[in-house]
This record gives structure tokens, C-alpha cells and sequence, in this order.
């Protein structure tokens, strides 16, 4: 039988930082990736006593190990987290692994621009990059 995962060890060593976080089951395999403006913040959430949903508490269930991996910027971690599901294709990623509608980044084209994924129709004036 594997060992439980320390969460409160494992969050002691981790950055505030962006970036994007691959979780993993007993046997190895990646089962969910993730990305956050503040890790720390992020991962912490897994672990509290009142998670939002059955969905997340079998994941977090599962978990026995995760990577972190550090970027710069917000957008750097969403075009990594999109490689990684693209890659690894978890099971609990479901919105970026259907492929129904591809994932864009958004552009707004208001005087102060916004940055943001985009999926769908473009309904919105802006300039769109992608898809991914």
C-alpha cells in the first residue's frame, strides 16, 4: 500500500508564485493538471475541510504526488497548463481536453485591454491568438 500524501509538509515548500501543478495517483499517472496566479494559495484550497464538490474531493483522494512547475506570468502558466493536457490528457481535466471548441487567448480591444481565455464563438471585439 502506498503512503498518504503530507499535504502540510508538501505546502510548506511551496512558491506564491504563478505557475502550473500536475497531480498524480499511486500509480504514477497524471490525473489532473492545474494553473494559478498564487500556487500556494491555489494548492491550499485542495486541502481544506470543506471542498466545493464530490468531484474534487476524488481527487484529491487520489493524489500522491504533485509537481509544480514555476512561470512568470499568468499567460505563460495557462499556454503550459494547456501543453501539459494536451499531453497528459488527466482524467479530471475535462474543459480543456474535449476539443469541442479550442482554447484561444483574448486580447479585449477596451482602452485598458484585458488578457483572457477565450473559448467558443468570437462575439467579442478583440484580437484572439490560437487556438491552442
Amino acid at each position: 500500500m502506498s503512503e498518504i500524501f503530507d499535504a502540510k509538509a508538501f505546502l510548506k515548500t511551496v512558491t506564491s508564485q504563478p505557475g502550473v501543478y500536475r497531480m498524480y495517483d499511486a500509480g504514477g499517472t497524471v490525473i489532473y493538471v492545474g494553473k494559478a496566479k498564487d500556487l500556494k494559495k491555489r494548492l491550499s484550497s485542495y486541502f481544506r475541510s470543506n471542498l466545493a464538490s464530490r468531484k474534487t474531493e476524488a481527487l484529491v483522494a487520489q493524489i500522491q504526488h504533485i509537481d509544480v512547475t514555476v512561470t512568470h506570468t499568468e499567460t505563460e502558466a495557462l499556454l503550459l497548463e494547456h501543453n501539459y493536457i494536451k499531453l497528459y490528457q488527466p482524467r479530471y481535466n475535462v474543459l480543456l481536453r474535449d476539443d469541442k471548441s479550442y482554447p484561444f487567448i483574448f486580447l479585449s480591444g477596451d482602452t485598458h485591454p484585458r488578457l483572457a481565455m477565450h473559448r467558443g464563438a468570437k462575439h467579442a471585439k478583440g484580437e484572439y491568438f490560437g487556438p491552442f
